[in-house]
């Protein structure tokens, strides 16, 4: 058995405002025995604001939410998903980065991921988004190890590409990470039977953490950090109120639900539509 921890957020838009609630819970899930715990997407700041953005947020080497939960997964001994962080790049035309790290219990990164896929939607009349304005997307997908369990990183909007899901998968991914900052407005059709689907498709056990509330005056987040089995079942829901979900994963799920639909062993080329 393997105990994880979900931190639902409600980051607001100052970093370091943010950290000690982030911290405090943090630290609560490791004092509750969890071994790895996940933080949801960006964990710094939630800001609809591209000029404010460029006021508080640092580089991958100066972040402060970067240095200081680094230290805690230390001193706490656990390993850390920080499910992202909005940092500023070298970018020429100064996007931002949507970023993912692992941090293993010595403190050290030993994964970063950036995100692929950009939220530029419009969900409805009044609420639209235009993601890649402000953040640069990743090109890499990234399989990482945490305790040697392999487990497939992403963030938020890429739950909607489930090719990317099924690689990571087929690479090894026993666990997939969905940290999110979900949309109020399709949060509530889409949000779970999306990671179900992820879960059941790949045989893979899926953590979801999420932001939370009434984020900014402009932006609110769902919640309902989620936890599914390989099977599709849903394992723990974190509700809309910010805190800590604790689940513990039996890791042999996986083969089980694999042996009983092996479709990642199916795949068969054909041609596309003429």
């Amino acid at each position: 058995m393997t105990r994880v921890a979900l931190v639902q957020l409600c980051s607001g838009d100052d970093p370091a405002a943010n950290l000690p609630a982030t911290r405090a819970l943090v630290q609560k899930a490791a004092a509750e025995g969890a071994r790895f715990v996940l933080t949801p997407e960006v964990t710094n700041c939630v800001s609809t604001s591209r000029a404010h953005q460029e006021e508080v947020l640092s580089p991958e080497e100066t972040d402060v939410t970067l240095a200081a939960l680094r230290a805690d997964a230390a001193a706490l001994g656990v390993w850390l998903l920080i499910g992202s962080l909005a940092l500023k790049t070298d970018d020429p035309d100064g996007r931002f980065a949507n970023r993912s790290f692992l941090i293993d219990p010595a403190g050290s990164i030993t994964a970063r991921y950036d995100k692929i896929h950009m939220f530029d939607v419009d969900v409805s009349t009044s609420e639209r988004y235009r993601e890649s304005a402000g953040y640069r997307p990743g090109s890499v997908s990234e399989l990482a190890q945490v305790d040697g369990i392999p487990v497939g990183l992403t963030i938020c909007y890429d739950v909607r590409f489930p090719h990317l899901y099924r690689r990571l998968a087929q690479a090894g991914a026993s666990i997939l990470t969905v940290p999110s900052a979900f949309s109020t407005a399709t949060g509530p059709a889409h949000w779970e039977v999306l990671l179900r689907a992820r879960a059941i498709e790949t045989g893979c056990f899926v953590l979801a953490p999420a932001q939370t509330g009434q984020n900014t005056g402009k932006r609110a987040t769902h919640g309902h950090s989620l936890a599914v089995s390989p099977w599709g079942t849903v394992l723990a829901d974190g509700g809309s109120a910010p805190g800590i979900t604790l689940v513990d994963l039996d890791l042999s799920d996986v083969e089980k639900s694999r042996h009983r639909i092996p479709a990642l062993r199916h795949d068969r080329e054909f041609e596309d539509p003429a």
